[in-house]
This record gives structure tokens, sequence and C-alpha cells, in this order.
């Protein structure tokens, strides 16, 4: 299991997250993204959007698998970019 905890440099609106749940489920690894205490799915477009990821949160990305590597660092970059 991977793990990576970053701060956000851009909030999630309704097609970026569509855009990052396509990005998470190119990978066979389980992708788990959990802020506070509420945590979810990286390949549910609804669990992402009931997470309200916003600039400045910190998340933390899990990832559990054959790409778990690449998933937890593409899944992060994403987040950072914007």
């Amino acid at each position: 299991m991977k793990q990576r905890t970053i701060t956000v440099s851009s909030s999630l609106e309704a097609r970026t997250t569509a855009m990052f749940v396509q990005t998470a489920g190119k990978f066979q690894s389980n992708i788990r993204i959990k802020l506070g205490d509420k945590e979810a799915n990286a390949k549910s477009i609804m669990g992402m959007i009931s997470l309200g990821i916003f600039e400045g949160n910190t998340i933390t990305i899990t990832a559990e698998g054959i790409d778990e590597d690449r998933a937890v660092n593409e899944a992060g970059n994403f987040f950072i970019a914007g």
C-alpha cells in the first residue's frame, strides 16, 4: 500500500472531478481519497463530489494494488497541478 498526503492547489468542480475519476479509473489499484474524517473511492464520481475538496485542503491519497506507485503519484499530481 502506498500513501501520499498533499495540499490541494485548486478546488475540484464538477468537470475537474469527472476528469480525476477518469484518471483514477485507468489504474487497477484500489484508490481512496481521505479528507478529514471523510473518505471516498477515487473511481466514484459521487464519492468524490461528496468530499467537497477545495483549494488549501489537505488530502491523503492511498492506493493498493499492482500499479499503486503510479496511481498515487498521478493522482497526487492531478491535485497539485489543478
